[in-house]
């Protein structure tokens, strides 16, 4: 259905590679046959080139359109510069307008239709990215933090091979230099920094800061940002019991429910690095969060037979919300053996989070009447994240680079579930059978090493292998029940890259990825949702691992950019929810292992000028899928055609005037007992330059309210869909001030795509 809603946009991207060519007015530029950009030594500052310069106002700039996309023999960076929904809007703005890269309404982010994705942060592992409840931070995060969005749907070895769909790197925005003195001359300090608040429709508004401070050998640095939020969104859900040998309707319940939401969320970060000699530097960072919900919930069930009549409704009523508090600790020291990149770097990292859903809800029965029935309910989850890496980086004379190096992964979730029912709110008792304490632990160690080296003038390789022990451990304490995990896996990789002229590059590459389960997702305890909803997690889930391959083409001409991918994905063990009747109608959803899934597809990419004032932006993603859904009950094999894509316009209608318009389709995706659909949004922004320190900007979020979701299960016991209406339409009104000055540099982890200095 997707691939014929989004036909129009089919047309347009494979149309404007054309129509750049023909419109290009700027003189090309040789493109460089080696990656685009190189690690920067924090002993040396970037060399200043002409397509460098950029006219800068706070976290407004207008940079050469040559940095727009880098690409490397193992990855591709986009920047977030022109990006006017991720300027105030969320990470999840950021990253829906970045190829490859999808977030459902409910913040779920996947790569090319897989939704097992690894989130670094500047090439670093990042707690509030990885855990449970990473969609919610996805939803929360400022999108303003960031400069790019690096996708490697097939990193190195030197990259965890967590993740099937791939790894998303972060790269946060850089940090000024400090203004160079006369030798011998006292040290001059350097404070630049900036603010930014916008204001929305409905109550919404949100505000940033962040700051560096630069004497000597010592740089500070610090984000502050807050965001408050008020949505209304709902959910309309039917649900058809069928006879499993006539196929007929047996009984169908409906569920309407509304709910009003208001989110906050604050983000803070402090940093310094200290340059303990000329070959070695210190750096530490702290960090917090705190994200909150508070919602006011109504829901109405009915139940009708086979004949419809009603035989069965009651309301469901009540508040709730989640709580997230976080902080974490990183220290890490890098040495330089010289100015080459030969380096060696140590890093420790320690994040711990608690999270907190609660609610309180009455059902009242009219058909048949029965007493009010009041359910007060906790999830309680806690995560201890230890982290330690040693990396090594030699460069060769021959213009070879090893890299190589250990790390240590060690997750300690914890998780309550708190059920208490009774005839009042004050008359609450404990529900046994569905309370519980569940615990584990997960250790995986790793090594790795890599090897990237020239064959002549036009061909270069990387080979690597990556080698993994894990193990875990998860206990259901309350039911006293155990399980463990214990395996060691070798995941090998190579990238093989052909400069076949001066502007057009051939790649081809292989990774061997997996995907753990959650520890969670592990635990057998059967939790309480709604009246008709239950879910567990599945102590025999198996890690699934998936086989690689991409085939890309490249080409820079000018200022334009254009890509084509081909890939397919091999993927044994999938990852699936499945939903089994457990009896009156109560649905129990837990995950499984698929059979296998096969993604077969190809993306296109495509970037340049219409016009002197006039730019695009364009991907699109075709894939097909097929899945094998052996031994699960209910499924069937399925296979279909999908269809994802993006369109962004960006018109510097004068030199002080930016607009821009932009929009994408998500397509279907598959599961083992139906489809989950999620839909498109169109946005549009506007920045006004008043003056060389403060801008003003307006921008409008899903103006046609288009962005929401339906999962539908089609089995021969049952068809279920859920249909989502989340409001999502916003509008943003919001000035950036910038102060102090210097032009901006790349630090050493500005950018990754030539591979990791911390791993």
């Amino acid at each position: 259905m997707s691939k014929y809603k989004f036909a129009p946009l089919l047309g347009a991207v494979l149309a404007l590679p054309a129509g750049a060519a023909l419109a290009q007015t700027s003189p090309t530029s040789p493109p460089a046959s080696a990656p685009q950009q190189r690690q920067i030594s924090p002993a040396q500052p970037a060399p200043e080139k002409a397509e460098d310069k950029a006219a800068a106002v706070g976290d407004v700039v207008v940079t050469a359109r040559a940095n727009d996309v880098r690409t490397s023999i193992d990855s591709v960076s986009y920047s977030l510069a022109d990006d006017l929904q991720a300027a105030n809007g969320t990470l999840a703005e950021a990253l829906r307008n970045v190829p490859s890269v999808d977030v459902d309404p409910q913040g779920n982010v996947s790569l090319r239709g897989d939704g097992n994705v690894t989130i670094l942060v500047d090439g670093r592992p990042s707690a509030i990215l990885s855990g449970p409840n990473r969609a919610d931070a996805v939803l929360q995060l400022p999108g303003s933090r960031y400069a790019r969005i690096e996708v490697m749907t097939n990193p190195s070895a030197a990259y965890s091979p967590e993740g099937s769909g791939g790894v998303i790197n972060l790269i946060t925005k850089p940090t000024p230099p400090a203004a160079a003195g006369a030798p011998g001359a006292p040290a001059t300090t350097t404070t630049t920094g900036s603010l930014r608040v916008n204001v929305g429709d409905n109550g919404r508004w949100n505000l940033g800061a962040s700051g560096s401070r630069q004497r000597g050998k010592l740089t500070l640095t610090g984000d502050l940002n807050y965001r408050y939020d008020d949505q209304n969104f709902a959910f309309d859900r039917l649900r058809e019991q069928l006879d499993p040998i006539t196929g007929a309707v047996t009984s169908t319940t409906t569920t309407v429910q509304e709910n009003d939401m208001i989110q906050k969320g604050a983000f803070a970060r402090v940093a310094a690095e200290y340059r303990l000699t000329d070959k070695t530097m210190l750096t530490g960072e702290l960090r917090a969060n705190r994200f909150e919900a508070d919602a006011e919930a109504g829901g109405l069930f009915e139940t009708r037979d086979a004949t419809g009549a009603l035989t069965s409704a009651y309301s469901r009523d009540g508040v709730g919300g989640f709580k997230m508090d976080g902080w974490g600790a990183t220290a890490r020291v890098l040495h330089q053996f010289d100015t080459s990149g030969h380096e060696w770097s140590n890093e420790l990292r320690y994040d711990r989070n608690d999270n907190e859903n609660a609610s309180l809800n009455v059902n009242l029965f009219s058909l048949p009447a029965a007493p009010p029935v009041y359910e007060d309910q906790k999830f309680l989850n806690a995560q201890e994240t230890i982290g330690f890496t040693s990396a090594y980086t030699r460069p060769m004379d021959d213009g070879s680079k090893l890299r190589a190096g250990y790390e240590l992964s060690l997750n300690r979730p914890d998780q309550d579930v708190v059920l208490r029912r009774g005839p009042t709110e004050g008359g609450l008792a404990l529900v046994p059978g569905l309370s519980n304490r569940f615990e584990a632990e997960q250790t995986v160690h790793a090594l790795y090493a890599t090897y990237e080296r020239p064959f002549g003038e036009k061909l270069s390789a990387q080979f690597g292998l990556r080698l993994e022990q894990a193990d875990i451990d998860v206990e259901d304490v309350t039911n006293g029940v155990r399980a463990s995990q214990d395996y060691f896996r070798a995941y090998p990789t190579g990238h093989v890259q052909y400069q076949l002229t001066e502007a057009q590059t051939l790649r081809a590459s292989y990774s061997r990825r997996i995907q753990r389960p959650q520890p969670t997702q592990l635990n057998p305890f059967v939790s309480y949702n709604d009246p008709l909803n239950l879910r567990s997690g599945n102590p025999n889930l198996e890690p699934q691992e998936t086989d690689s391959f991409e085939a890309m083409w490249q080409m820079r001409q000018g200022q334009s950019f254009y890509q084509a991918t081909a890939y397919f994905r091999d993927t044994t063990k999938a990852f699936t929810d499945v939903a089994t009747d457990v009896g009156g109608g109560v649905l129990l959803t837990r995950p499984e292992n698929l059979g296998a899934r096969r993604d077969l597809g190809v993306e296109l990419t495509a970037s340049g000028r219409l016009h002197p004032t006039l730019r695009y932006n364009a991907s699109i993603n075709a894939f097909r899928q097929e899945i094998d859904a052996a031994g699960i009950p209910g499924a069937r094999d399925r296979e279909g055609e999908m269809l994802t894509g993006r369109l962004s316009l960006n018109w510097q209608a004068t030199p002080k005037d930016f607009v821009q318009v932009m929009g994408f389709w998500q397509g279907d995706q598959l599961l083992a007992q139906g489809t989950r659909e999620s839909g498109g949004m169109v946005n549009l922004g506007y920045r006004r330059k008043l003056n060389d320190t403060l801008s003003l900007q307006f921008t409008a979020r899903d103006i046609l309210n288009s962005f929401g979701g339906a999962t539908t299960y089609d089995t021969p016991q049952f068809r279920d869909r859920t249909d989502q209406d989340l409001n999502l339409r916003a509008f943003y009104l919001g000035l950036t001030w910038s102060f102090g000055g210097g032009p901006r540099r790349q630090p050493e982890q500005f950018d990754f795509s030539t591979g990791p200095t911390g791993g």
